[in-house]
């Protein structure tokens, strides 16, 4: 076991050692490269900016407006028959759309349920095995110029009812 724990402290630095001499045997000016992408990764953070702000803006009137708490007791008699506790329906809707607006809610359940509770378990299963459906198509489309989808958002969601699915058994499983 502690063979891996020291492995794994050099991994990374192994890694970057062998991207930088790989790019130098290459031929390519890496420190050149590097700053090409590191303004290409800032431009697009300054642009994706303004949509993250509102997401998390939007997650957090409805949080404290109490629409994700009577969303939740609306739907409780449906979700409790799949045994998914009902104050996790919100988070599956807001994880669809953004993963940082996702993580505020996982930790109003932490702290009211506890990490190691039946809820808590299930939310920290769903928020790995789930994706951020309409933020990544967005912007991954919108960076490669993607305009025709195809099947991407059926099978995405039917990704995320598998990945939801699987969290609840697994999380089952635990208790």
């Amino acid at each position: 076991m502690t063979i891996l724990t020291h492995l794994s402290d050099i991994i990374i630095p192994l890694i970057i050692f062998f991207v930088v001499g790989y790019g130098i045997t290459s031929g390519i000016k890496v420190y050149e490269t590097f700053l090409k992408g590191a303004k290409d990764g800032l431009r697009i953070v300054v642009e994706i900016m303004p949509t993250l702000i509102g997401l998390m803006v939007a997650v957090g009137i409805l949080r404290s407006s109490g629409f994700f708490a009577l969303f939740g007791k609306i739907f409780a008699p449906i979700t409790e028959r799949i045994h998914l506790p009902a104050q996790l329906l919100p988070l599956l809707i807001v994880k669809m759309f953004s993963s940082s607006a996702a993580t505020g809610l996982v930790l109003d359940i932490f702290k009211e349920y506890g990490p190691d509770s039946y809820a808590g378990m299930v939310t920290s299963i769903l928020m790995s095995c789930t994706e951020t459906i309409f933020y990544t198509m967005s912007v991954y489309f919108l960076a490669a110029k993607v305009t025709k989808t195809r099947y991407t958002l059926p099978g995405a969601l039917l990704a995320t009812l598998v990945g939801t699915v699987a969290s609840i058994l697994l999380a089952g499983m635990m208790v």
